[in-house]
């Protein structure tokens, strides 16, 4: 089923406007890593016309990423007046971050995702000095289907604009939109890695197979007739699909009750 572009862009516009000026706020912040997801969201963002600051905040980036941010920011600079950018190397505070730990116990998982909290707190640094809202670019599969984000890192957003569109979709768009070639084509990562393991690397799946697990798992139909490959991508989306639903949950709050207050 193909989008209907010309409706969605104008919905997701007129949710944008809505949203921020529900929030009073002036603005809007996107990070850009150089992959097709930012590059989305921050073209949507742009078309509202509102004033738009793009972040690339690399950490240690590989050489690729780092030009297609770049590349990505030039292009709606070029198009859009609205957009002004920065860029705020993290990579010393990074580095800084890593040898303040005096043990070994801090295992390579847990220091990615503190980079990418490391990218929120800078995101929000610009939002609360300009009153702008940080806007999440992450897609349905990754927010809602295995929980593909940091929590407190890339999950840490005000809006989300491209969170119920499926990977496909936001390829879709970003053709229609004429984004820059190189960015349709890279392979999605998440940039955090030393090895540069792509998304896919990490997860065990495509976005196509894990596209098909989602559909598939909310139909709620019987998987006794499927081969083994789909039973092993059902399986993985599954997995992380339950295992990361916390991140989508107020944190749990252990509730006083009055007879035990004076």
């Amino acid at each position: 089923m193909r989008l209907k572009n010309e409706d969605v862009l104008d919905l997701i516009n007129r949710w944008l406007l809505a949203r921020l000026d529900s929030s009073s706020c002036a603005g809007f912040v996107v990070g850009v890593s150089g992959g097709i997801d930012s590059a989305l969201t921050s073209t949507l963002v742009a078309l509202t016309g509102k004033p738009l600051l793009v972040l690339n905040l690399p950490i240690n980036q590989e050489a690729g990423q780092y030009s297609r941010s770049n590349e990505q920011i030039d292009w709606l600079k070029e198009r859009f007046p609205n957009t002004k950018a920065t860029e705020v190397d993290l990579t010393d505070s990074f580095n800084s971050f890593i040898t303040s730990f005096c043990d070994d116990t801090i295992t390579n998982l847990a220091l990615v995702n503190s980079a990418s909290r490391l990218r929120m707190m800078t995101l929000y640094a610009y939002a609360n000095s300009k009153n702008y809202m940080v806007v999440g670019t992450g897609n349905k599969v990754e927010d809602y289907g295995i929980g593909f984000f940091t929590k407190y890192g890339d999950g840490g957003v005000d809006v989300s604009p491209i969170a119920d569109l499926l990977k496909s979709e936001v390829y879709e768009l970003a053709s229609f939109l004429n984004i820059p070639d190189s960015i349709q084509a890279a392979t999605p990562t998440d940039g955090l890695w030393e090895d540069n393991r792509s998304d896919e690397d990490q997860i065990g799946a495509s976005y196509d197979e894990l596209e098909w697990a989602l559909q598939f798992h909310e139909s709620g139909f019987s998987e006794e007739h499927l081969g083994e490959e789909k039973k092993r991508v059902l399986e993985i989306y599954r997995s992380r699909h339950y295992a990361t639903k916390h991140k989508l949950e107020a944190p749990p709050v252990c509730k006083i009750p009055n007879y035990m207050k004076e």
